[in-house]
């Protein structure tokens, strides 16, 4: 089953405009969809194309690449050991997994310069990092990062009407509760499932949640894996497997000591690990709106949130051996417990990342108290910022987004609430629902 994803729309101005100069590196965390994404590519813009797994490449074409100094055999002999004819300026050559083997990797700037064929790569960021010691980074690489489907990709997957949401953002009155409920159910399946494909794969096979559930807990195994390739002991999966507890706490800010107990001069390497491996999204502290959000970005005050917020519905519950249909059903119906605001601001982070935006939030000292304001998420508009606040249920307090508007006036555009409530106003404070949220970063 192929979904339809954004990135192959990339991929065709890529085809168009720069593949005679480039290569593209299809980069992201495991199991989000850049294998099937490449060889549906290959199959419907070129006559022909190889696919060169290297998880499980013969012998006989990891050969080839003995012979890349004379690129008239390496065609020849990659041809024949996969029984594949290549066509000048119509065919495709994927290097699927290339992370696994470097020196595919490496001549990309002599296949480029080559000109007869066009070439993908696909690989996962963690292990790529480490595999690239003792070569060449080729500069003929355009990188595309391939996200888990986005909440659109996953309407358009399941067959929700997703263009209606984007017609009721721009009429901006309230559209009833009978259809906000319908519209927020939505959200929540979303929410539930996941953008990862198989996950989405299973869920229009039919197939239940507890069933779901066990896909996504094979997909954390895999990460954790992944991990321990990198530091055995089994500290980057802590530190994974800490972020919905963190965010529960409402702390200001993402602790490594909590995660480990202790910090030691490693620590932050293996932070950057983490951070590398596209399965987490940081969300860094803007120190000062009113400058630059990316100049005022303080790197050691940051919030973790997990790139699929189908998995981070699993990971919150991983303590016990199976998430149950039960619990699936009470997140669709909103009967879980009330105080689960972080779960849909990994939803918000999500969105976010997914326009291939940084995050920055920001927090102040309150007067004369021990507390602080946090305004959850800002998003740059040129020298202005939008500021969103994100409720899991109803609107209830929002001081904190009140007052950021007051202290920061020249600098917001517009400042937004985001719950399951239907649209509203409330003076200069915009009230949407949460399924809006794509449509305000425009």
């Amino acid at each position: 089953m192929f979904f339809r994803r954004k990135v192959y729309d990339r991929l065709k101005e890529w085809k168009e405009k720069y593949s005679d100069q480039y290569a593209v590196l299809l980069e992201g965390a495991r199991r989000v969809g850049k294998s099937t994404i490449a060889e549906q590519f290959a199959k419907n813009e070129y006559r022909s194309y190889i696919l060169v797994d290297f998880s499980k490449a013969a012998e006989g074409v990891i050969k080839c690449f003995d012979d890349i100094g004379n690129l008239n055999i390496f065609f020849l002999r990659l041809q024949a050991e996969t029984g594949i004819t290549l066509y000048e300026h119509d065919s495709l050559i994927i290097f699927d997994e290339v992370q696994l083997f470097p020196k595919a990797r490496q001549a990309i700037k002599h296949l480029v310069a080559d000109g007869r064929y066009n070439y993908i790569e696909t690989g996962s960021l963690i292990s790529i990092k480490k595999n690239v010691k003792d070569i060449l980074i080729p500069s003929e690489e355009m990188k595309i990062h391939v996200y888990p489907m986005d909440y659109e990709e996953f309407c358009d997957a399941v067959g929700n009407n997703y263009e209606i949401l984007k017609q009721i953002c721009n009429l901006k009155n309230e559209i009833g509760q009978a259809t906000n409920r319908k519209l927020m159910r939505d959200l929540r399946l979303y929410m539930a499932v996941g953008g990862m494909p198989q996950a989405v794969k299973a869920y229009i096979d039919g197939k239940n949640f507890a069933e779901i559930d066990r896909i996504k807990r094979q997909i954390i195994t895999l990460y954790e894996e992944d991990f321990k390739k990198i530091d055995p002991s089994g500290r980057i999966s802590a530190m994974y497997h800490s972020i919905p507890a963190q965010l529960a706490k409402g702390i200001r800010k993402y602790r490594t000591t909590t995660a480990l107990n202790k910090r030691n001069n490693k620590t932050d390497e293996l932070l950057y690990e983490l951070f590398d491996s596209k399965t987490v999204i940081p969300c860094y502290n803007s120190t000062n709106p009113r400058v630059s959000l990316t100049d005022t970005k303080d790197l050691t005050c940051y919030k973790l949130y997990l790139s699929d917020t189908g998995l981070f519905v699993t990971l919150m519950f991983m303590d016990r051996p199976e998430v149950e249909n039960e619990i699936y059903a009470k997140l669709l119906s909103d009967k879980l417990p009330a105080n689960l605001g972080y779960l849909y601001e990994n939803l918000v982070a999500q969105m976010i990342a997914a326009t291939d935006r940084e995050l920055f939030y920001h927090t102040w000292e309150r007067e004369n108290s021990t507390h602080y304001y946090e305004v959850d998420f800002l998003v740059a508009h040129g020298s202005k910022v939008d500021a969103f606040e994100v409720k899991s249920s109803g609107r209830g307090k929002h001081e904190s987004i009140t007052e950021f508007s007051s202290k920061f006036s020249k600098n917001v555009r517009n400042i937004y609430l985001l719950s399951q409530k239907d649209i509203g106003n409330e003076e200069v404070l915009l009230l949407r629902p949460l399924y809006m949220m794509p449509f305000l970063m425009g």
